[in-house]
This record gives C-alpha cells, sequence and structure tokens, in this order.
C-alpha cells in the first residue's frame, strides 16, 4: 500500500479536532488532537489518541479525568494555542476562560461542547496511546449562545497547525 492511499483516504473523512485538557500534581496541560472517537455504545466510551512526544500525554499519565474539547471553526485561534505551544514551556490556559471541572480537569468556556471522561483504560497504538474515556459530564452551547449552530472545527481547518511538542 501506498501513504498517499490512506492520506486521500484520511483527507476525504476531514473529522473534527479536539483540544484534551488534563490536570494531575498541580500541574495542567493541553493539547489539539486530531485522533478521538465515540469507541462504545454500551457503555458509551470515547477514546482520545495522545502523542507519546506530547507533555499533555505525560501529565494525562498520572491524571484519572480528561476533558475533550469541540471548538466552533472559527476558533481557529484556540486551536493554534493548544496545537502549536508546548504546555511544558508556557501557560496555555493563561488569559483564557476556563473553569475546573470533575477532578481538577481545565474546561474551556469558549469550547463549542465538552465533556469530561474518567479514564477507563490506556492502550499504546504506536507513536500514540489511546484513552479510553468513560463521559462523566458534559455540555454543549444552547442554540441562543453566541456560538449558536457553527460547526466545529475540523481537521481541514487546522491542517496549517504545527505541532508544538519537542521533537
Amino acid at each position: 500500500m501506498d501513504d498517499e492511499d490512506i492520506a486521500a483516504f484520511t483527507a476525504l473523512a476531514d473529522p473534527s479536532v479536539y483540544v484534551v485538557t488534563a490536570a494531575a500534581d498541580g500541574q495542567r496541560a493541553g493539547c489539539l488532537v486530531g485522533f478521538a472517537s465515540q469507541c462504545s455504545l454500551q457503555p458509551v466510551r470515547f477514546a482520545v489518541w495522545l502523542s507519546k512526544a506530547n507533555h499533555t500525554y505525560r501529565l494525562a499519565l498520572a491524571a484519572h479525568t480528561l476533558a475533550v474539547h469541540l471548538l466552533p471553526r472559527n476558533r481557529h485561534d484556540l486551536a493554534a494555542r493548544f496545537g502549536s505551544q508546548c504546555s511544558a514551556d508556557t501557560d496555555k490556559f493563561d488569559g483564557l476562560p476556563w473553569h475546573e471541572g470533575p477532578g481538577g480537569t481545565p474546561v474551556l468556556t469558549e469550547a463549542l461542547a465538552w465533556f469530561t471522561g474518567r479514564i477507563h483504560g490506556r492502550h499504546d497504538a504506536g507513536d500514540h496511546v489511546a484513552f479510553i474515556l468513560d463521559p462523566i459530564a458534559a455540555h454543549t452551547k444552547a442554540a441562543t449562545d453566541d456560538h449558536g449552530d457553527q460547526a466545529a472545527l475540523t481537521l481541514h481547518d487546522a491542517g496549517d497547525i504545527t505541532a508544538g511538542h519537542p521533537a
């Protein structure tokens, strides 16, 4: 198989991107994630794959909960903040409205939708690790909010963001 064949397939899918946040040992971190999906109906479970090179991944290893955020399509700036900077070097939450969710996990107020989930398991998948989450709290902006019925930011929308984690 040619790498271009699978690249063409994934380009057609154009899934949403997510900001995943974690808190543990008095620290907080967050990163932009392109690999995530509901992975079970009963019980409802969701998987997010975090890069082993990412500071958020290392903090998530000590966390009990993670928050998963969908960003509105018009908030490329938030995607760039969480995707192009390293949490080990900068406080990505500085100046942003956020609050503590279950387990102290940071929840971004400006997200289109979010949920927090208890980490059910972790599965190595190569250069990423799948964190399987049991959702425990969720919120979606009402249609009357400023975000209205906006679409979520997609992988195509965020394709210009260069990962900020160390190489």
